[in-house]
């Protein structure tokens, strides 16, 4: 396995691509879905399901942004973790981080944490 810095500059490391939800409601919520679009489409019209399927799609795009977030919120946490593991914590320590100027205004999607 090569080393994750030159996998993420290639990129090969796609951690979307890579991570299967571990729960073991997974499958079983995955597979209600499938059978529920499945009777809505037999119910409804061709129209009217690719309405729906615009709005799940919305719906998608969503939490696709959510998970951006939550992801890049989470990876700027554990990035100060380990410096103040490393450094020591608190404002008093050599690089005297303001966690929230790190971490953006606590408001997961802003434009400050991108």
């Amino acid at each position: 396995m090569p080393p994750l810095l030159e996998s993420l500059y290639d990129g090969r490391l796609i951690a979307e691509e890579q991570v299967v939800p571990k729960d073991p409601k997974y499958r079983e919520c995955s597979k209600r879905l499938s059978e529920a679009m499945e009777a809505w489409r037999r119910k409804m019209s061709a129209e009217e399901f690719a309405e729906l399927e615009e709005v799940l799609d919305l719906q998608q795009e969503i939490q696709g942004m959510e998970m951006a977030a939550a992801f890049t919120y989470g990876f700027k946490l554990g990035a100060l973790m380990i410096i103040e593991v490393h450094f020591g914590a608190g404002p008093e320590g050599p690089f005297k981080l303001n966690q929230s100027e790190c971490l953006g205004k606590h408001r997961w999607g802003s434009p400050e944490d991108t």
